[in-house]
């Protein structure tokens, strides 16, 4: 199995980048509540940076090393920029920070996953909403609850959220500040899975490596062709065919589909 791991400084920037077996794992590690800051944003930026100059990886796995996922912007951070004199747009450019590393996330090809053990609230939750696929523990806390602030959840929160599971419930969580449990979160349709916290990592990685065993060019494929779906400047059922005439020129998928047709058991 190849394997390659990076260490980030933890103090400073609070990321963990290791990769095995197609599967790069990002472990977010910085006590105590993984808070989301100019310098963490940065990191991120260059641990993607890595990941895109390597073929040997085909998902992201996001997951937390502390009791939360993340809970959001640096409260000594945003007390430093509101005092700072351009504090307004200060707080704005961060917020649009955030949205650029989110929809980075959100564009790349491979799957990405995160996995929500603990509290995922504002820019945290907002992060989870830019991966394909969460998995969260019944016993986590998910939220948007800025409005209690006086804020909206400016790093993508009120889009992705309202894409994701309708504009009804979007409504109903980021007007009332709701926070929910994982398993109410499943219900909502926040979450693809919910489980007891005893078996979320395992359950993770279960769904993490037998993803990534699946073929590099059809996941991207079916990306590209869910996405269409949701844009209406795109024909999705013409992107379709599209992926379908290249995969079906790909040599890899053709030979998985004449050992099928073979009966080869694969």
């Amino acid at each position: 199995m190849n394997t390659h791991s990076v260490t980030t400084a933890q103090a400073a920037d609070g990321l963990r980048l290791e990769l095995a077996g197609g599967v790069a794992r990002l472990t977010l590690d910085r006590p105590p509540v993984n808070a989301i800051s100019e310098a963490w944003l940065r990191q991120f930026h260059r641990c993607l940076d890595e990941l895109g100059a390597r073929g040997d990886w085909q998902l992201l796995h996001l997951r937390s090393a502390q009791k939360v996922f993340c809970a959001g912007a640096d409260l000594a951070e945003m007390r430093a920029r509101l005092a700072s004199p351009a504090g307004i747009e200060s707080m704005v450019d961060i917020a649009a920070g955030m949205q650029k590393l989110f929809a980075r996330i959100e564009a790349l090809p491979q799957v990405t996953l995160a996995e929500i053990g603990g509290a995922a609230l504002g820019g945290g939750l907002e992060l989870a909403l830019a991966c394909d696929l969460r998995i969260a523990a019944n016993e986590a806390k998910l939220g948007l609850p800025e409005v209690r602030l006086g804020l909206v959840p400016g790093a993508g929160g009120t889009q992705r959220l309202t894409q994701l599971a309708g504009r009804a419930t979007a409504l109903r969580l980021i007007l009332t500040g709701e926070t929910l449990n994982g398993a109410g979160a499943e219900s909502l349709g926040l979450v693809q899975w919910a489980l007891p916290r005893a078996e979320l990592a395992g359950r993770a990685a279960e769904i993490a490596v037998r993803t990534a065993a699946l073929p590099r060019e059809a996941l991207a494929a079916c990306k590209r062709c869910i996405g269409a779906a949701e844009d209406p400047a795109r024909d999705g059922y013409a992107e379709e065919l599209v992926q379908s005439r290249r995969l079906y020129a790909s040599d890899a998928t053709r030979a998985l589909v004449n050992a099928f047709l073979a009966g080869t058991p694969h």
